[in-house]
């Protein structure tokens, strides 16, 4: 029966013109030799997207689909489910009318899930599609704050062992909503956010207040997951809790603040950034964690290709020139340049940073905090610090033509300048510097690497081929990122085309005659080796 429903699926999307009959052969090839179910092998493999998928089965099966985000599951029938079988099988029940349990579920093929949810539901089992992203988003949105209590999940915890190494606080006028935020039972609960937030490795906490609850959601590897909510009638003092921590005025809530603060677990040292921003229903706070173990990994941590890790090393040993790395937020830009300068970071460099707001703090480097309000600029900050006789100048960001004609003299002069731009490919920087008014010969001149950079998620080895996804990836599939690099490497030719303002896909067309990698290319070299999926290459490089 299994094989004879797979059959029918098979000929629908093949019909339908989703897949081809070569790449359905591989997928069936795949399922054949690790046991993944026709759709999942389809998906993981990037020749499908799950949304197209869906709909197929949907028609092919006459089983309705429901978007999950949009829908409005029952919670008190989500726990008939236990939640190991709810990730094991990617399904999650919906409603219950009288004797029947409705379940949102991935793959309808798999009869065993369905007869094992009716033998421990005693239950009728009716299954409607959904996407396995959709599914697992709402595993870990309703099983986290459904299993127990917060107070339960308190009481549970063992001593956290976390330790808030150093804060900015100042002496405020402490209400009730701050004393209520040191007692015990808040203190554990903030210390429970920043621990799991580590161990989950989250590269941002978002706390956002709700009209009946307080959110809490963690950003791993680039995406947004539910983790926790918390009672509307503590948010006060968790909301004190954070900003007496982080150095701000608790008795200030109407105009956004920023903070920062240390803490240390089992002797590892994270610095976490805050940023609180008034909203209808209270303070949404935003903890970016910052991780100097990061830093330690070095260029050759980072996962560049072969390619780009030689030029990357050849523009470092240059004593002077201009290296940019360019892309847009969330795209690792910083945490390059700051593996550049740690390895830079010795006692025969002077090394200056000027940033907005300062990401790392690395000892033995001098860094400035950019401050509009007082006047120090990056383009004052730069004309201060070049008094300093830097060897190494990292600037955040080149966002003016002031900043940018300081920054390119100071290359010309004995400083190996470090800095970012927004841009979406390594030659557009050529034509960004010229916009904001450098003149081509001082780019040819200055300019010795340009790097575009993205960020792409890698599979999770823990579950990869074996056809189910894992606790360890919270059931994404994924498991950390890897940087894929357009690093444009400028030499005489390159140099000649920019003084005579040469078109950039002409540049691009010379680099790449040269062996430079577009975006989409160094991706697909990635998927080749079995570092991603062809979904997460299309989703990164979509630009392309």
């Amino acid at each position: 029966m299994v094989k004879s429903l797979s059959d029918r699926l098979s000929q629908v999307l093949v019909k339908q013109g989703l897949v081809s009959e070569k790449d359905l052969k591989r997928a069936m090839e795949t399922l054949a030799r690790e046991g993944d179910s026709l759709g999942r092998a389809l998906v993981k493999q990037g020749l499908i997207k799950e949304e197209d998928l869906l709909s197929a089965m949907s028609s092919t099966f006459n089983i309705p689909a429901v978007n999950l985000s949009k829908y409005k599951i029952e919670k008190d029938c989500v726990g008939l489910i236990p939640v190991k079988m709810a990730r094991q099988y990617s399904v999650i029940a919906i409603c219950k009318l009288a004797n029947t349990l409705i379940v949102a579920i991935a793959d309808p093929l798999n009869i065993f899930a369905l007869d094992d949810l009716k033998t421990i539901t005693k239950l009728n089992i009716e299954p409607v599609l959904s996407t396995g992203t959709d599914i697992y988003k709402a595993i870990d949105k309703f099983y986290v704050s459904k299993d127990r209590a917060l107070s339960d999940i308190i009481k549970d915890q063992p001593d956290s062992g976390l330790e808030v190494v150093s804060t900015s606080r100042e002496d405020y006028d402490i209400g009730d909503a701050a004393l209520e935020g040191e007692t015990p039972t808040i203190v554990k609960i903030v210390n429970l956010i920043l621990v799991e937030a580590l161990k989950k490795r989250a590269s941002d906490i978002h706390i956002e207040p709700e009209e009946d609850l307080l959110r809490v959601r963690y950003r791993i590897d680039g995406n947004l997951h539910d983790t926790l909510s918390i009672p509307k009638k503590n948010q006060n003092a968790v909301l004190a809790r954070l900003k007496i921590m982080s150095g701000m005025d608790i008795t200030e809530s109407r105009i956004p603040q920023d903070g920062r603060f240390k803490i240390r677990v089992k002797n590892r040292e994270v610095d976490f950034r805050v940023s609180a921003l008034p909203t209808t229903f209270g303070a949404k706070i935003v903890l970016r964690a910052l991780d100097k173990s990061n830093l330690s990994i070095g260029l050759d941590g980072l996962g560049f290709s072969k390619y780009a890790l030689r030029r990357f090393k050849d523009a470092i040993a240059r004593p002077f020139g201009m290296i940019l790395v360019t892309g847009p937020t969330g795209s690792g830009k910083s945490t390059s340049l700051y593996s550049v300068i740690s390895q830079l970071n010795n006692s025969d460099n002077n090394i200056i940073t000027i940033e907005d707001p300062v990401e790392y703090q690395v000892e033995g480097i001098t860094q400035i905090q950019a401050n509009i309000d007082i006047g120090l600029t990056f383009a004052s900050g730069l004309r201060s610090l070049l008094r300093q006789s830097p060897d190494v100048i990292m600037i955040g960001e080149i966002r003016d033509s002031e900043t940018a004609d300081i920054a390119i003299k100071a290359s010309l002069t004995g400083q190996l300048v470090l800095s970012t731009l927004h841009t979406n490919d390594a030659t557009t920087a050529i034509s960004r510097l010229m916009d904001m008014g450098v003149e081509p010969f001082l780019i040819a001149s200055s300019v010795i690497l340009v790097a575009a950079q993205r960020l792409c998620r890698v599979i999770c080895k823990a579950c990869k081929g074996k056809g189910e996804k894992c606790p360890k990836c919270s059931g994404t599939g994924y498991y950390g990122r890897r940087a894929i690099l357009e690093v444009l490497s400028v030499d005489d030719k390159i140099r000649e085309m920019i003084i005579e303002r040469a078109p950039l896909e002409e540049i691009k067309n010379y680099a790449i005659s040269k062996g430079m990698k577009t975006l989409r290319e160094d991706a697909m070299e990635k998927y080749k080796e079995g570092v991603t999926t062809m979904e997460e290459v299309l989703r990164v490089t979509a630009e392309e």
